[in-house]
């Protein structure tokens, strides 16, 4: 047995963590190579399980192997797709605590924050099990007096999936859910740092009653490889990937060469503004969620906050004040608001955005360096006196971190706002029914939130436009991009 009793002791069913690759309807202990590697829990830096380092050779006999598992799960109607999801959500319900408690180890996240994660994942299963009996065609008057046309939606085919270490439960279930309703099967990477909670998914769905073939999970290392048997295999039709906006350039040029259809949620940079106008204490709540959930490890967090220069000061004032309230530490431990950051690399980035914007004229109103606790635990952060030269306004922190930007105009925050490559969230607050339009249709992003700054849900269609990506997930358009649309013309 290769996973920690630290994990094991915690669990109610301790056969939900799996120490291996699900390949073929089979769980796969060896890699063709061989080797192994080691998941870690972020906030001790203790071992919590070593999995299997499947290689390219491993994923293409999956591949395979969904090929053919796929073509029998197509043949099923949309009822009894639905019925298996129904099944799987269920299970995902059931088992919600030790599917917390199996994620908060393996990424450091607050367990209260982690069986939130865990009820939104299940949130999309449910939702398209639902969807898979409303996969609707269409009839088109035809263009003769002879002619009748019908338009089918039929899938896609074999669905790659490539997943971040972020939400490793939710982000798997948005994507495997569709899939699976609209008659896909899938072969998915989860990200090496967090892959106990895709095989848990996998688990479940097995017992769910999923077939075998449908739903396989490549444990490696080697995301490079992977991703290339995913974009160079003819047999996968569609490759769906949440990450950066640097990887998802890469799979999109390797996918070209096979016209794939591509799903790709990618970086953010995301605008949160204040106006004078706003109620204040709305907003702050609003920036506190949507800042410093997860850490600030969130695709959609507020990355930029402008604040109108009537309220900036009191604003910053009481955002430090919430701030300081925040308690970091371990996960499990009761009371803890944020748990560390991913890796090394993360705080590193973290520090070196904080130093630029410090050389650079900022000044930290709270916060600032690693927490006492050492490890990989930061300070909650606040920055003020921030501009657009520094690498705060530019890059995507992906961290605790708060710069909070002054503004005098409604055009000129807009133009701020929208000085960016990146289009996926963005939030205002106002009280102005008028501006709220005006602004709303002026940003230049997939989503955005009014008053409120938590906008994620399955009902609602999650991406985003410019290099943030392209496709939508969740709600009833979410489906859509599992399906082709063939026409057929009949002659009577």
């Amino acid at each position: 047995m290769t996973i920690a009793d630290s994990l094991l002791s915690k669990l109610r069913d301790p056969s939900l963590v799996i120490d291996k690759a699900l390949v073929a309807g089979e769980w796969v202990s060896n890699s063709e190579g061989g080797g192994r590697f080691d998941v870690l829990n972020p906030s001790t830096g203790d071992l919590v399980a070593t999995l299997p380092d499947l290689s390219r050779a491993d994923a293409a006999r999956a591949i395979d192997a969904a090929y053919h598992a796929q073509k029998v799960w197509a043949k099923k109607t949309g009822k009894d797709r639905a019925a298996a999801l129904r099944r799987l959500y269920d299970l995902m319900i059931a088992n919600a605590g030790d599917l917390a408690v199996i994620l908060t180890m393996e990424m450091g996240k607050p367990l209260a924050e982690a069986k939130g994660e865990i009820l939104y994942g299940a949130s999309y299963v449910e939702w398209f099990g639902e969807e898979a009996k409303r996969v609707y065609g269409d009839t088109i008057p035809g263009h003769q007096a002879d002619k009748r046309i019908v338009v089918l939606k039929q899938p896609i085919g074999v669905v790659a999936a490539i997943t971040p270490w972020n939400f490793p439960n939710a982000m798997l279930a948005r994507k495997f859910a569709p899939a699976v309703a609209a008659g896909c099967a899938m072969v998915s990477k989860p990200a090496a740092e967090t892959p106990l909670s895709a095989l848990s998914l996998a688990l479940l769905a097995e017992r769910a009653g999923i077939p075998a073939g449908v739903f396989n999970v490549i444990t490696s290392r080697d995301s490079a490889s992977i991703g290339k048997e995913f974009t160079e295999n003819e047999k996968v039709r569609k490759l769906t990937f949440t990450g950066s906006t640097g990887v998802g350039k890469i799979l999109m040029r390797q996918g070209a060469e096979q016209i794939m259809k591509l799903g790709l949620e990618l970086g953010g940079n995301a605008p949160f503004i204040v106006f004078d106008d706003a109620d204040v204490n709305a907003a702050l709540e609003g920036a506190m969620i949507s800042k410093y959930r997860n850490n600030g490890q969130t695709c959609v967090c507020a990355n930029r906050l402008y604040v109108q220069s009537g309220i900036y000061d009191i604003f910053a004032q009481k955002l430090a004040e919430k701030v300081s309230a925040i308690k970091v530490g371990d996960g499990f431990e009761p009371g803890v608001d944020a748990g560390p950051l991913i890796t090394e690399k993360a705080v590193a980035k973290v520090e070196e955005h904080i130093a630029d914007a410090l050389d650079k004229g900022a000044k930290i109103h709270i916060g600032g360096k690693p927490d006492a606790k050492g490890g990989l635990f930061f300070q909650p952060t606040v920055l003020t006196g921030v501009t657009s030269e520094m690498k705060v306004a530019r890059e995507e922190t992906f961290g605790p971190v708060a710069p909070i930007f002054k503004f005098d105009t409604e055009e000129e925050v807009v133009e701020m706002a929208n000085n960016t490559e990146y289009g996926l969230a963005s939030y205002f607050y106002s009280k102005d029914v008028s501006r709220i339009f005006r602004v709303a249709e002026a940003l230049e992003y997939g989503m955005v939130g009014i008053n409120t700054g938590l906008i994620s849900t399955e009902v609602a269609p999650f991406g985003g436009i410019k290099q943030s990506g392209q496709g939508r997930e969740g709600s009833k358009y979410g489906i859509n991009d599992y399906v082709e649309i063939k026409y057929l013309c009949l002659g009577i």
